[in-house]
């Protein structure tokens, strides 16, 4: 009976011990938290702009799962993007990888598709592989803008 006793109070004592390693790693997260209101965060970290880290999720959290998985999601939206300007657009020249399309003629077809249209295209041009003229495209007020897709990525 005292050995079952005290394999018991082992397994007590190593619960105990898991949830205090818990509760010492949450403390340490929410003393480097920014935004922490617990009232132990009195010692944060400074943030500096200058810092590679600065803007960026904690390293192997579900933070920064979430947005890798996000970057990857945006950019096979964008190659899909380019395909379907190579598909419905004209080649620029018969020896380009280039080809242009109107907004208006690529708005009617892709938002069969996606209606997030003109924030791919800003996304596309952020990564060089669309240009067209303006800040901004609109429905209707920008239907003739050129839209030039430079290079056509793969799959």
């Amino acid at each position: 009976m005292a050995s079952g006793h005290s394999s018991h109070k082992s397994h007590l004592g190593n619960t105990i011990s898991l949830w205090q390693k818990r509760a010492n790693e949450h403390q340490e997260k929410q003393l480097m938290n920014p935004f922490s209101e617990w009232s132990g965060a009195s010692h944060k970290p400074v943030l500096d702009k200058s810092d590679p880290k600065y803007g960026h999720p904690v390293e192997g959290s579900m933070t920064e799962t979430r947005g890798i998985q996000a970057g990857q999601h945006i950019s096979a939206e964008i190659v899909e993007l380019c395909h379907v300007i190579k598909d419905l657009g004209t080649p620029i020249s018969a020896d380009s990888d280039s080809y242009s399309i109107k907004f208006g003629h690529l708005f009617e077809a892709y938002t069969k598709i996606s209606n997030k249209l003109v924030g791919m295209l800003l996304r596309a041009r952020k990564q060089g592989l669309v240009t067209f003229e303006g800040e901004m495209l609109y429905q209707r007020r920008d239907d003739n803008v050129i839209i030039t897709c430079l290079s056509v990525p793969e799959f």
